[in-house]
């Protein structure tokens, strides 16, 4: 089987796609869902959390909240906000942080279907785990469907040919092109309807991409994965060309992608003054009072902690850490082990009530205003993890630690859609 193919997509019509394209389905909570698309029935929130259609007092999980998920679907295929595309093709997203900036990042990614198979067999490769009961949440949806209505966020190491083959592409005019009211992102679309163009990238991928890296959507990814390999249980007649054999990405070479900071807050110094955890801080690392103006790292191995108004620059001592191991080298794995645990007494961060993440998206000074106001008592700042630490650790088979990777711009949801036959 090829690791990529086209699939014949469900794409909203033009004038539509702003007020139908959402954030993912777990950037939000189901209040926040509900604000944001009040008064928008195009709103694909209202297929990924159906449980803002339902009584507010519902469980999201309830099964009545599927129900009402399988009827919105419909009904937006129905109303024809939802049109299938009648050839197999693949198609090009483009995002941007800051589209209207002169000197405009953006990130182009290839949306195409991967292999179901490839995830089980490990050549889509994975860094985090999985929470059973997030998947089957995820699995629910996609049987209730028959369909990958968001897609997985994935990673390939760049590629020049494709590189050209996307520029050609991405200097025509976008189908779609708009910038996100909610947060200022810019998102543009095109399809690539040229069946040479479509046979081209899909053999390069099969010939010279001997990995594809889950960067975002682990259990969007495992949910899709299982519901295909349930499916190929269920059918004495399987032949492994099935729709259900393959789930949708935006794959995007990994030179391209952004990965911001992913910080944490701590409610208390585990019975320690503020002297004596600094104290404690300087056995590890080189601890510097840089005043009260927020202090952001630089570097790998340097941190910054806020407590008691002060911000302080913390760099591990040599012998602190590993730089031969994928997992040693982390800056997480340093602050786990060396404050969190050894300090604080934060055994797991999984299940410790005592600590909280916070997405670099937010600014430090989301850090400063959690202590400031008494719901903290200090936070630490932590440079960002590279796409390279991503693959040294997923090409090893290890798991990084929670909370590591934060990506940026989340993919939109509902600029096209897959379904399972």
């Amino acid at each position: 089987m090829s690791i990529i193919k086209p699939f014949k997509g469900f794409r909203p019509p033009v004038d539509i796609v702003e007020k139908l394209a959402s954030r993912p389905y777990d950037v939000l909570n189901s209040e926040e869902a509900r604000v944001e698309c009040e008064g928008n029935p195009y709103s694909l929130l209202h297929v990924t959390k159906a449980e803002i259609d339902c009584p507010k007092e519902m469980d999201e999980h309830d099964p009545q909240v599927y129900l009402q998920v399988v009827k919105n679907y419909n009904a937006f295929k129905d109303f024809g906000w939802l049109v299938k595309d009648e050839e197999e093709k693949l198609y090009i997203y483009a995002q941007s942080m800051n589209p209207t900036a002169a000197d405009a990042k953006w990130q182009y990614g290839i949306v195409a279907c991967a292999y179901s198979e490839d995830y089980v067999n490990k050549v889509i490769k994975k860094h985090e785990l999985t929470r059973k009961d997030k998947e089957e949440d995820r699995m629910k949806h996609v049987r209730i469907t028959n369909a990958n209505v968001e897609p997985v966020f994935f990673a390939y190491p760049a590629i020049a040919r494709i590189d050209e083959i996307v520029a050609g592409i991405t200097a025509q005019k976008p189908i779609y092109d708009f910038v996100a009211k909610e947060d200022g992102f810019g998102h543009r679309f095109w399809v690539i309807d040229d069946k040479a163009t479509i046979a081209e990238l899909v053999d390069i991928f099969d010939k010279q991409v001997p990995a594809m890296y889950i960067a975002d959507g682990h259990h969007r990814s495992a949910a899709a994965a299982l519901v295909g390999q349930e499916k190929k249980e269920n059918n004495p007649a399987h032949t492994g060309k099935e729709e259900y054999n393959y789930f949708m990405t935006v794959i995007f070479p990994d030179n391209q992608l952004n990965i911001i900071d992913y910080n944490r807050v701590v409610k208390d110094l585990n019975g320690l003054t503020k002297e004596q955890f600094l104290n404690a801080l300087n056995e590890a690392f080189v601890v510097e009072d840089m005043g009260t103006e927020i202090y952001k790292p630089t570097k790998l191995h340097e941190f910054s902690t806020y407590v008691d108004g002060h911000w302080y620059k913390m760099n591990a001592k040599p012998g602190t850490f590993d730089d031969n191991d994928p997992i040693g080298v982390l800056d997480v794995t340093i602050l786990s082990n060396l404050v969190l645990d050894k300090v604080l007494g934060i055994k797991d961060l999984r299940t410790d009530k005592r600590i909280d993440f916070v997405g670099g998206i937010r600014g430090l000074g989301e850090l400063k205003r959690r202590v400031d106001n008494g719901e903290m008592k200090v936070a630490f700042a932590l440079y960002p993890v590279s796409m390279q630490q991503i693959i040294d650790i997923a090409d090893t088979g290890n798991i990084m630690p929670p909370k590591t990777t934060w990506f940026e711009p989340k993919l939109r949801s509902g600029l096209v859609i897959h379904e399972l036959c």
